[in-house]
C-alpha cells in the first residue's frame, strides 16, 4: 500500500473521530428518546421551567437576607435567637406594659436615659447589674443612650434612649423613644450583644 493511502486513511480515521468528540460535545444536556412507534429518535425534551433554571442560586438558605450563600452564617452576630413559644408570649406581655410608659414619655419629650430609665423602674423592674467581661450577674433592665450613626462625613448621637429588657434567657423586649418616634419590639437575644441589636460596623 502506497503512503498517500495510508495517510489518506490516518486522516480520515483523524477526522471521523474528531467529529464523534465535536457531535457528543454538543449532544450535552439533550436528552433523546425513541419513539417506540417508529422507531426514530424523538424530539429534543425542552428546558425544565422549575426554579433553579431561573437564574435563581440553587444556594439560598432559608430566612437568608438578600438570598446570598451563607448570609445565615456570615451574619450570626446581627440576627437575633429563638425564643420559646412561651417565652414569646411572656416578651408580648412584658412589651404590652412598656408600650404606654414610653408612649407617654414621647408625647411629654422626655427621651433622655435617665427619665427613661426612672419610668420604667417604676413598673418593678431591676436595673442589669454586670460582672467582669459583661457577664449578667442579675437584674433585668437595661437603658441606654442611642448609638451613633453615620452622616455624610462624621457620627451623630441622636437624642434619646434605648431599652433592652430580659424577659428569659431567650427572649427580650427592645425599645427606644427618641424625638421622631418610639419603639417597642420582642426578639431573641444576639449572640454578643444581648438584648439590644448589635451595630453596623463602618
Amino acid at each position: 500500500m502506497p503512503n498517500s493511502t495510508r495517510e489518506r486513511r490516518r486522516r480520515l480515521t483523524a477526522t471521523a473521530l474528531l467529529l464523534g468528540a465535536v457531535m457528543s460535545l454538543t449532544a450535552c444536556g439533550e436528552q433523546r428518546g425513541t419513539d417506540p412507534a417508529a422507531g426514530a429518535p424523538a424530539p429534543p425534551t425542552p428546558p425544565s421551567s422549575s426554579p433553579s433554571s431561573s437564574g435563581a442560586s440553587p444556594y439560598v438558605e432559608p430566612g437568608a437576607g438578600d438570598g446570598a450563600p451563607h448570609y445565615n452564617e456570615n451574619n450570626a452576630g446581627r440576627l437575633p435567637g429563638e425564643m420559646s413559644a412561651d417565652s414569646a408570649e411572656d416578651a408580648r406581655k412584658e412589651a404590652d406594659r412598656i408600650r404606654p410608659v414610653l408612649r407617654r414619655l414621647w408625647k411629654e419629650k422626655k427621651w433622655d436615659v435617665k427619665s427613661v430609665r426612672a419610668a420604667l423602674l417604676e413598673l418593678g423592674y431591676e436595673e442589669v447589674r454586670t460582672g467582669a467581661g459583661g457577664k449578667r450577674l442579675g437584674g433585668t433592665l437595661d437603658v441606654r443612650g442611642m448609638e451613633p450613626r453615620f452622616e455624610t462625613d462624621h457620627y451623630v448621637t441622636p437624642e434619646g434612649a434605648r431599652v433592652g429588657l430580659w424577659v428569659h434567657d431567650d427572649a427580650c423586649v427592645t425599645a427606644f423613644v427618641q424625638k421622631t418616634n418610639f419603639e417597642v419590639r420582642t426578639n431573641g437575644p444576639y449572640m454578643e450583644s444581648g438584648c439590644f441589636e448589635p451595630p453596623f460596623a463602618h
